[in-house]
């Protein structure tokens, strides 16, 4: 899977999910501090699902032009550590019974709701 993830994302977790076998960048090795439609726009220009805790990325990604981002996790929780992050994301990302693109995925400890974009 394509996968962008945000700043606020662990380089734990970036790291895993590579090892798993996914295509993901993480927006802070080549953008630290860029803002958020910086990296809507690459999520656009590269077909990647974004990873991130922040809010504001369902809205401008639903609403990007010309067309929405491939997908959105947005992780709704305050972790442990960056282990349980990582842990998540390679439990969800690993599950072949879900579809990541053309939704925006809301997870919680233990809940998953997904939504068309």
């Amino acid at each position: 899977m394509r996968l962008l993830a945000d700043e606020n994302v662990p380089r734990e977790a970036v790291l895993a999910l590579r090892a798993d076998g996914h295509d993901i960048f993480s927006a802070s090795e080549l953008s630290a501090g860029a803002p958020d439609e910086t990296h809507v726009a690459r999520a656009i220009a590269e077909d990647r699902v974004i990873i991130t805790f922040d809010l504001d990325f369902g809205q401008i990604a639903a609403t990007a032009d010309p067309k929405p981002v491939a997908g959105v996790v947005l992780l709704r929780l305050v972790p442990q550590d960056p282990q349980e992050v990582t842990t998540i994301l390679r439990t969800l990302f690993n599950r072949s019974d879900l579809g990541w693109r053309g939704h925006l995925s809301i997870v919680e400890r233990g809940h998953l709701r997904q939504r068309p974009l």
